[in-house]
């Protein structure tokens, strides 16, 4: 027999559980919009000390300042900086664990696609990059070449004969040399190092000839005159080095490699918490001593933020790729 008040329990809990349900889609809104309510987790895929976690540092410092939460760097290196997109691409959603990364975020996939578990536009949030470092065109003293066109006309006179060192196969160094030298038609001989440290002691005993660094490696050494700059790979003169034109003005036109820092979270981060770790890039990239510090480093605040940044990211992978491709460049 039917039980009239059976029934009239199952309505009232099914009432109740409606009721929950209603009152926990506010709570996760309070949630995000409470951001945030817990330290930050901000991983970095190099070790410590190196430009990448500086930045970082940098922006934990003032991020826990404005938000009133501790943000705890985490450096993850290895692998390219694959375990760290890796360990942030599959944590939680919240805005908990968050990722500091360069350009070569997006290298991975030209470099590493069968190997990678995550996509890195797609796995990913754009939030803003906070700092860029232009790429410059460095010569060490066995090049006797104060400009980019007497450089050009040497390397064109010697094809294959000239050296450029890079951090490694596959680096952004890599990239920007190979982009170079089909832009310019000319042919060098590649010279790979483990890291940058090395290549700046070689360029400056002649070992290698050139090399596509960023500013911040090797800024002491032009400004002490050990290293010649010959041309910044950026749309604008680097205000760190007024003097060095750009490659647009030295006559090799649409060459363009600078290397972003920025920050991203886990795709599917809620709005709330994004918007409020956007304001918080900006303000950090704007503030003057942020300004100081990045000067400091050889780099310049840059804010772009959210689609303008996902495009950029998008742009970049695919580029990368098609590169990779044509010259075979694989990862050690």
């Amino acid at each position: 027999m039917h039980h009239p008040s059976h029934s009239k329990t199952l309505r009232r809990t099914a009432c109740l559980s409606a009721a929950l349900f209603a009152a926990a889609i506010p709570l996760a809104h309070a949630d995000a919009a409470n951001y945030p309510s817990k330290p930050v987790r901000v991983i970095v895929g190099f070790s410590a000390g190196g430009p990448t976690d500086v930045v970082a540092r940098a922006f934990a410092d003032f991020a826990a300042r404005s938000l009133g939460k501790p943000f705890v760097i985490d450096n993850k290196p290895g692998a390219n900086t694959i375990l760290a997109a890796e360990a942030v691409a599959s944590a939680p959603a919240d805005g908990y664990t968050l990722l500091v990364g360069a350009t070569n975020h997006t290298m991975i996939p030209a470099l590493y696609s069968a190997r990678v578990k995550f996509d890195s536009v797609r796995s990913f949030v754009p939030l803003c990059t906070v700092a860029v470092s232009p790429t410059v065109l460095v010569v060490g003293p066995s090049m006797k070449t104060p400009t980019l066109a007497a450089f050009l006309q040497q390397v064109k006179a010697e094809p294959g004969k000239r050296t450029y060192a890079t951090p490694g196969t596959g680096s952004s160094g890599h990239f920007a040399s190979e982009q170079f030298t089909r832009l310019t038609g000319t042919r060098m001989n590649h010279i790979p190092y483990k890291g940058a440290a090395q290549v700046v002691t070689d360029l400056m005993g002649g070992q290698v000839d050139s090399s596509f660094a960023t500013l911040g490696s090797v800024l002491p050494q032009i400004q002490a005159g050990k290293l010649t700059a010959l041309a910044v790979a950026s749309p604008q003169r680097s205000s760190l080095l007024p003097q060095v034109p750009t490659f647009e003005e030295a006559g090799v036109k649409g060459y363009r490699a600078d290397i972003w820092y920025g920050l991203l979270a886990p795709a599917g981060t809620p709005p709330e918490v994004v918007a409020t770790l956007q304001k918080t890039a900006q303000a950090f990239a704007q503030a003057p001593s942020t300004q100081e510090k990045l000067k400091g480093l050889g780099m310049e605040s840059q804010s772009v933020c959210g689609s303008a940044f996902g495009d950029q990211l998008q742009r970049e992978v695919q580029s990368y790729t098609q590169l990779a491709r044509e010259l075979d460049i694989k990862a050690e």
